[in-house]
């Protein structure tokens, strides 16, 4: 899916309540390449629609950049740490700087995966069983009572890693405790759950509202960073191929699974429907990718909402106050 341009703009009188957009993108983390193409991305899409957008690099330190241009409001284009665990909605909060998408609590609570499937389970939502590591105290009689307890294959992922970073599936008690190793090179709290197998299916959620589910197949072992940003051989379906009513199901659990953890705005779920027909949610993304092989322009594109709309529609959440601010 390449993002093509629209005839899409907004009224003179919209533009000038939206002023001058920062359009934050690249930033620190192990996603800023990813960043990069969705800022860029995010940038053009605001120029073609007629809003006054300018593209900041949070590479060091953000503050200098964001005071020195006097910007109205931000376009949070940032994915990982630094940009979408709260860090930078911190910083915009002391600025006083609308921002889109989540909070500080809700961002900082979806990017840890541990976290946010504890809070699903405290409410109820179905998620699949898991267990966490610190690294402390683990030796290879450990990784076997995990084995017992969750069974295999199983799932080995950073905690607070986006994009799939660091994600290997376990096979086997050699395969976990290798996982495990290569997965705390990029945190040190794992989350180690049991692998559901079955269909993955991913569903944006805009305005409260989810927008229609895609299904998702790949010759990978897994939707994994090279089958999101890389490959072309990634199978995208649209409708998703589940029945009416089991569309409106996972459309109904992903609104729920927003509305749990606290999104504003726009988000997405990543949901797994195992060999029984039941649903299991894995993840919400609180900053979702805005490439051109991003999951969100897609769904909302087959609603009818081209990319330009998208990313109007996201920055005018930034227009209403916080009391009116839609959480999903």
């Amino acid at each position: 899916m390449s993002v093509a341009s629209s005839n899409y703009r907004v009224s003179p009188e919209l533009a000038r309540k939206l002023g001058k957009v920062a359009v934050l993108l690249g930033g620190n983390s192990a996603e800023r390449e990813v960043s990069l193409k969705s800022g860029d991305a995010v940038l053009n899409a605001l120029l073609n629609a007629g809003v006054d957008a300018q593209a900041i690099d949070i590479k060091g330190s953000p503050l200098d950049c964001i005071k020195r241009g006097e910007f109205d409001r931000a376009f949070i284009a940032l994915h990982g740490r630094g940009g979408e665990d709260g860090t930078i909605q911190g910083l915009l909060e002391c600025l006083e700087l609308p921002y889109t998408g989540s909070g500080v609590m809700a961002s900082a609570l979806a990017m840890d995966k541990l976290r946010t499937k504890q809070l699903w389970q405290g409410v109820g939502l179905p998620t699949p069983p898991f267990v966490s590591l610190d690294g402390l105290g683990i030796d290879a009689r450990y990784f076997e009572s995990i084995v017992a307890r969750l069974g295999l294959p199983l799932s080995v992922k950073p905690a607070r890693e986006g994009s799939s970073i660091g994600i290997k599936k376990a096979r086997s008690l050699e395969e976990l405790i290798e996982a495990y190793n290569e997965a705390s090179e990029f945190d040190a709290q794992i989350l180690i759950e049991k692998w559901i197998e079955g269909p993955e299916f991913t569903v944006a959620v805009l305005d409260g509202k989810a927008l229609p589910v895609i299904g998702l197949s790949t010759n990978h072992i897994f939707y994994d960073y090279d089958a999101k940003y890389l490959a072309d051989d990634t199978h995208y379906y649209l409708p998703s191929g589940l029945g009416a009513e089991k569309e409106q199901e996972v459309e109904k659990l992903s609104e729920l699974a927003c509305q749990s953890v606290g999104c504003k705005g726009w988000a997405r779920v990543d949901v797994m429907q195992d060999n029984a027909g039941e649903f299991w949610l894995l993840e919400v993304n609180t900053t979702p990718g805005m490439t051109d092989h991003s999951l969100v322009p897609m769904a909302a594109k087959y609603a009818g909402i081209s990319f330009e709309e998208l990313v109007v529609r996201i920055l005018e959440d930034t227009l209403k106050a916080p009391s009116d601010s839609s959480v999903l």
